[in-house]
């Protein structure tokens, strides 16, 4: 029922009880908080059965707590295989995604490289094209420095 609440916060909690409803009328207050949640408990208790009764016998065997995304990925899609982490599958299937190879690719498509004339080898081939300025698109070369008389390039574009 409590889920995060640590001992020094319920201590907290008890204190400032006592402080706002008095020691005399605490119990009190207690005991209606304690039949209200009584009360929300036994109303939705009704409702789950009511909604079970009402679904016919080819759910019987439902359960609301299915409803819960990571609940139903595990029962449904995971057949309740799990290791102690859980959901097996879903890390193979994370670790079957060779992200390095996908970003070279990318890589070598920006930098105009055709997939078969370089090995695509993660940082290695990223460094490699990014050097190699026969194949690199004029905006993402390295410009060449200035002799010292000569002027700065004019672009009209940036003024």
């Amino acid at each position: 029922m409590f889920f995060d609440i640590g001992p020094l916060e319920l201590v907290a909690l008890v204190v400032l009880a006592v402080l706002v409803f008095g020691p005399d009328k605490l119990p009190k207050v207690i005991h209606d908080v304690m039949q209200f949640v009584r009360k929300v408990r036994e109303f939705s208790d009704s409702a789950k059965e009511d909604i079970r009764r009402e679904l016919g016998p080819e759910f019987k065997d439902f359960e609301f707590e299915d409803l819960n995304p990571k609940t139903f990925i595990r029962k449904n899609l995971m057949n309740g295989d799990e290791d102690e982490y859980g959901l097996k599958e879903l890390k193979d299937l994370r670790n079957s995604f060779d992200l390095r190879k996908e970003m070279a690719e990318v890589t070598d498509a920006v930098n105009g490289v055709e997939p078969g004339t370089k090995a695509a080898s993660g940082a290695a081939s990223g460094a490699a094209a990014a050097t190699d300025t026969t194949t690199t698109p004029d905006r993402l070369r390295k410009p060449e420095r200035l002799g010292p008389d000569e002027p700065p390039p004019f672009d009209a574009d940036a003024t």
